[in-house]
């Protein structure tokens, strides 16, 4: 059985990770020096084979990463899997003006000097696990996100757009029963506004479960709750496997009406309802 090693990002899910019988947990120490440099120690290591959880929402959690890697292979690891519950820079995945790095490649190879897998949990652009040099797999987590959803009346389950169809589809059938669809933008070019509304389904007296990997600003998300209250929805909940929930946006999603806000601990936020835990697990064992 291999020792998890939690990164000061990840403590939770790591947690839930050794509640499901794939690993132990030890505890490393952190420090901070006056130049505020970090320093993280595995002084209780004393395994074979390590699993480091960290995310990457942060740079200084890039290096703690970083830290934790190089620490458990001075201890003694000889088999190293990094789970990455939230990989930073995922967006990141190209150069998009002359001149750009494509930071999701530099992260990636930068993480795969000392490890000798990765686990990434719903990746932004699923593509950037090409950009490891070590073997890498990327996990979907959004059944989980159905766990908290209870009598739900006619539900619908809607996607930002297209291309996020699957991660609404895996949730609707985690919940076992709904619908399907995905918003479509309308633009008036007189007025330069924006409608947005789902593609096909009816969404009159319907609960709708609204479903995207990552809510960040709370732009786009606030902006289709306040469409679908519009068209006389019944309750309108807000999920995602990544809740970044950055500046005023959990303020956003409340004004514009949602019922509840779902996320997992892939960031360890008050709307971390589930784990991803479980998913990993199913991974490693």
């Amino acid at each position: 059985m291999a020792t998890i090693v939690p990164a000061p990002s990840s403590q939770s899910v790591a947690a839930a990770l050794a509640a499901t019988g794939v690993g132990t947990l030890t505890t490393p120490t952190y420090e901070w020096f006056t130049d505020d440099e970090t320093l993280l120690s595995v002084p209780e290591f004393d395994d074979d084979a390590a699993i480091v959880v960290g995310s990457t929402a942060t740079n200084d959690a890039h290096i703690e990463l970083l830290q934790l890697q190089d620490a458990v292979r001075e201890a003694g690891a000889t088999d190293i899997t990094t789970v990455i519950p939230y990989l930073g820079y995922a967006r990141q995945d190209q150069a998009f003006k002359t001149g750009q790095p494509v930071s999701a490649r530099a992260m990636a190879k930068a993480i795969s000097t000392g490890t000798d897998r990765v686990i990434v949990v719903n990746p932004h652009e699923p593509d950037v696990t090409d950009f490891f040099t070590v073997p890498t797999e990327a996990v979907d987590a959004a059944a989980a996100l159905a766990d908290p959803l209870d009598d739900l009346s006619e539900p619908l389950f809607v996607a930002p757009d297209e291309g996020a169809t699957a991660l609404a589809t895996t949730t609707r059938d985690a919940y076992g029963e709904g619908e399907v669809d995905y918003f479509e933008k309308e633009r008036d070019y007189d007025t330069g506004a924006v409608e947005v509304t789902p593609s096909d389904a009816t969404v009159e007296g319907r609960d709708v479960v609204l479903v995207d990997d990552i809510i960040a600003t709370g732009g786009t998300m606030s902006g289709a709750i306040n469409a679908l209250h519009d068209h006389d929805v019944g309750r309108v909940y807000a999920c995602c496997v990544h809740p970044v929930l950055a500046g005023a946006a959990r303020t956003k999603l409340a004004a514009a009406g949602v019922e509840a806000v779902i996320g997992t601990d892939t960031i360890e936020r008050a709307v971390s309802d589930v784990s991803v835990a479980p998913a990993i697990a199913d991974v490693l064992r």
